[in-house]
């Protein structure tokens, strides 16, 4: 964890480091050309006053300003500071200091001819020879004759200046003080972003603490949400499921243990009896017989409880795929309570099934006729003589239902959100001499989720119960499976 906020602190001030660095050179070349534009503008208002104040007849430049006005000395005097009179033979005729002491290189011919070729007015940078960078702007002044004068006008190159000294020191000093300034900025920066960085891992540390007491003994463990609505409140809420998931399978382990325990104690208990009396009482080959049966029947509850807890414990954890196709699960139910008419008139109670018509769903054939079967069976157990059970297959748009009703004793109703349960009996039921190992219901239970449906249950003590399986109907058979499309009904009475 302390790996991981690191990094991302140190991400984060790379990340900020760079953005600095690109800002500053952006301001730095924002400022530059802001004073060089400030520098070109004076420099076209010089010029602007040049020609008013310049003119140049014969071959002379002739200043025309008043020597004792300040403000107009003080223009000329700054427009002389840098500049230069040439011909278009490349002849100086008037020149300031900087040209003629040779801080500033003199124009040559071929730049003197541009610009007088040129319409528009010329603006370079010069760095002179006392290391200053000058703004030069040349352009074409022509030359004043009198009227009725032979000769022609004659252009002249005029070249005037400004240094640039002010305005690179400013951007010197900005560009020098805001990068010695960035190694404060980055280290408060990294100490923002440590402390940032320690907050947002804190929920992730959460996680990894909470994950750390997990134990067989512990799995209540729950993180309470940020309310953010981020990623990390999406990890605790997957984590807290997880626990969830974690604690349910856990509690259906130890349920599935004591459950075993308990449920094999009693058939394991008999037949240790059963050969413990034959082994010091019996004393005819007879008495031998009839231990030996007694124990051979507790051996194949035993085996049958065995087999159904290990197909059970398949199915709950996946490993009991289901093969679906197209099946009728209006024939599945006349042919199971074909084959439970038998156990049913053994009984004394009556077993009427109602198809009226085909009734395709997509399922596993045969987990779907032990889902009747289990069903029919229960019904069989818990109802008296004289009873009646009643199976029916119903097409309702979308749905296929199967139902299967009871005269039996009935459940209580705080007993019915337990009846799904593994082993579970209703305490005080009045049941038939036949006793089952209470998976069936589990069975059914498992075998209508797995197939996407629905099982409700509706009973009243003393009345009976009724079961009522929702499954996703198919629109219409493949059309090499199915029976007949005419409608079918069949009945079957059991008498006493």
């Amino acid at each position: 964890m302390r790996g991981l906020r690191f990094r991302l602190a140190v991400s984060y001030l790379l990340f900020f480091a760079v953005l600095l660095g690109v800002l500053g050179l952006v301001f730095r070349g924002l400022l530059d050309k802001s004073f060089s534009d400030q520098s070109a503008n004076l420099l076209e208002e010089e010029w602007g006053a040049l020609k008013g104040y310049l003119k140049i007849e014969h071959q002379q430049d002739i200043w025309y300003f008043d020597r004792f006005d300040p403000e107009e000395s003080l223009i000329v005097s700054r427009i002389q500071h840098v500049f230069i009179l040439m011909d278009a033979n490349g002849n100086i005729v008037d020149r300031s200091p900087v040209y003629s002491d040779g801080v500033l290189p003199t124009p040559t011919i071929a730049e003197v001819r541009e610009v007088l070729r040129s319409t528009t007015p010329v603006i370079t940078v010069v760095r002179g020879t006392d290391g200053v960078e000058y703004m030069i702007r040349a352009g074409v002044i022509p030359e004043e004759r009198r009227a009725g004068s032979p000769e022609p006008k004659r252009d002249y190159y005029v070249a005037i200046g400004r240094p640039m000294m002010e305005s690179n020191r400013t951007v010197r000093s900005f560009t020098w003080r805001y990068f010695a300034l960035m190694p404060f900025i980055l280290a408060l920066a990294g100490i923002i972003g440590w402390i940032l960085a320690a907050r947002a891992l804190a929920p992730v540390h959460s996680v990894a603490h909470a994950a750390s007491r997990i134990r067989g003994s512990n799995l209540t463990v729950q993180i309470p949400p940020r309310g953010a609505g981020d990623e990390l409140d999406q990890l605790i809420d997957a984590f807290n499921r997880m626990t969830a998931r974690l604690k349910q399978s856990f509690d259906q382990i130890r349920q599935f243990s004591t459950d075993v325990s308990h449920e094999l104690r009693t058939p394991l208990t008999g037949i240790r009896g059963q050969l413990e009396v034959a082994l010091f009482t019996a004393e005819t080959t007879e008495q031998y017989r009839e231990a030996m049966v007694n124990a051979l029947q507790d051996v194949e509850q035993l085996s049958n409880m065995v087999r159904a807890l290990l197909m059970l414990s398949q199915a709950e954890s996946g490993q009991l795929a289901l093969q679906k196709a197209a099946v009728d699960l209006s024939q599945i139910a006349i042919d199971i309570a074909d084959q439970y008419q038998i156990p049913a008139e053994a009984e004394g109670v009556t077993l009427n099934c109602t198809a009226p018509e085909p009734c395709w769903v997509e399922g596993d054939k045969t987990q779907l006729e032990r889902l009747v079967a289990n069903l029919i069976s229960n019904g069989i157990k818990y109802t008296p003589e004289r009873g009646t059970i009643s199976v029916a297959v119903e097409c309702r748009n979308e749905d296929a239902l199967l139902l299967v009703r009871d005269t039996g004793v009935g459940i209580p109703q705080e007993n019915l959100p337990h009846i799904f349960d593994r082993f579970y009996r209703v305490p005080g039921a009045h049941t038939s001499s036949k006793q089952g190992l209470g998976l069936g219901l589990s069975f059914v239970a498992w075998i209508v989720h797995a197939h996407g449906g629905k099982i409700d249950v509706d009973s009243t003590p003393g009345k009976g119960t009724t079961f009522c399986v929702t499954l996703r109907r198919m629109e219409a058979p493949p059309p090499d499976e199915g029976r007949p499309k005419e409608a079918v009904r069949r009945q079957f009475l059991i008498h006493e």
